[in-house]
């Protein structure tokens, strides 16, 4: 390697090669001897310095976006949502909704988003009993989770096809997109998709959560005033100060022309959609192409497209048929790192649920975390006392 090293030398132009390079990096010479073997392999000699550049930043420099989604994830998941979309038109017998039996009344789609143990599967037992005409359970896991609990009776064999998610990336987009396409697949009863995590726990009974979701009082279809239809329960807020940085972490412009900045809007990850938003969301193409794209790793402390693309999605397609505000509480007084606050087992208590159901409106929290596992006895102590106590 250094007889090809000195051999460059030779010429001003490969010298000046070598010196243009150590500077663009800041690497020793001894460092670009692999570079200029495979530049001379490759290109022959003479060298030009556009060539070898860019044989540089694609060798060696680290990308400047960060790891975006795999090629092969991206058509199993394509092939997987035409899949939701022509069942439930097809069921529909054409229509944008999904007619369910007759015999099953509607249903609620619990999707477990998770990247560790459901260690409150316990506590969701005790919510799910007696209701099992009522409900659905579907559990996304990341492959590369160590899933050390077994699953308990509501969980088990309700794990779909998963794959890697990450924070920082569309991958949490992607998954979610997957839970709602297996949903709408396996059950046309189900009539909500409650996104929830790990971490997460029910602050009410099951006959109060599936009451307030059931009974709302909706708003007229378009097609038929008279008839009303379910609204999604999912923040949209559009005047966040965090909304600039976030819309240009992937670039300037890369976001236009399907999103301008004025329709770019934010809220909590977690949410309630009727099933006509959840088909919608499985069959976009035309604003996934834009929040599918990577962040800027410059711009990675305000990549959270996740919290973007479903509020600005809904918020284009159907602003009225939204609540505009979660029915999961967080608590963010002291948040770590993009992460809310952790409760610990010596915050749980009785007056700690019924604080976390309140809001700033009329309805009430239906769902809470974040929670550390070791919170699961405390939790117990007080479900049937307190949190199922309606």
């Amino acid at each position: 390697m250094t007889g090809i090293t000195e051999i460059l030398f030779r010429t001003p132009t490969s010298s000046l090669l070598l010196s243009s390079l150590e500077r663009f990096l800041g690497k020793s010479r001894a460092v670009f001897g692999d570079v200029l073997l495979l530049a001379l392999r490759r290109f022959r000699r003479p060298f030009s310095l556009a060539s070898l550049h860019l044989l540089v930043r694609a060798r060696i420099l680290p990308p400047k976006t960060l790891p975006a989604i795999p090629e092969p994830d991206e058509a199993d998941d394509l092939a997987l949502f035409r899949r939701a979309t022509l069942a439930s038109v097809e069921a529909a017998g054409g229509g944008a909704g999904v007619r369910r039996r007759l015999s099953s009344p509607p249903k609620i789609a619990f999707m477990f988003l998770i990247n560790s143990d459901i260690a409150f599967a316990p506590v969701w037992e005790r919510f799910f009993h007696g209701h099992e005409r009522l409900f659905n359970v579907y559990v996304h896991a990341d492959p590369a989770a160590e899933l050390v609990l077994p699953p308990t009776k509501s969980f088990r064999g309700r794990f779909i096809p998963a794959k890697a998610t990450q924070r920082a990336s569309p991958t949490l987009i992607a998954a979610a997109r997957r839970l709602l396409a297996a949903a709408l697949l396996d059950d046309p009863a189900n009539a909500f998709f409650a996104l929830i995590s790990q971490h997460c726990i029910p602050l009410h009974s099951f006959r109060y959560v599936y009451h307030a979701l059931i009974s709302d009082a909706g708003v007229p279809s378009p097609a038929a005033p008279l008839h009303r239809r379910h609204r999604s329960f999912i923040q949209i807020v559009a005047d966040d100060p965090v909304l600039r940085n976030r819309y240009i972490a992937r670039g300037d412009n890369v976001m236009l022309p399907e999103v301008p900045f004025e329709r770019f809007r934010v809220g909590s990850q977690f949410f309630v959609l009727a099933r006509r938003h959840a088909l919608l969301v499985v069959r976009d193409r035309r604003l996934w192409k834009k929040f599918r794209m990577p962040c800027l790793k410059k711009m990675e402390s305000s990549c959270y497209p996740e919290e973007h693309y479903f509020p600005t999605l809904l918020d284009m397609q159907d602003p009225d048929g939204c609540t505009r505000y979660s029915l999961t509480r967080v608590n963010w007084t002291d948040s770590v790192d993009g992460h809310p606050h952790t409760y610990l087992p010596a915050e749980i208590s009785g007056d700690l649920i019924l604080d976390l159901r309140l809001s700033n409106s009329t309805y009430s929290y239906l769902f809470a975390r974040k929670f550390s596992p070791d919170c699961l006895n405390p939790l117990l102590h007080i479900a049937d006392t307190v949190i199922f106590k309606d």
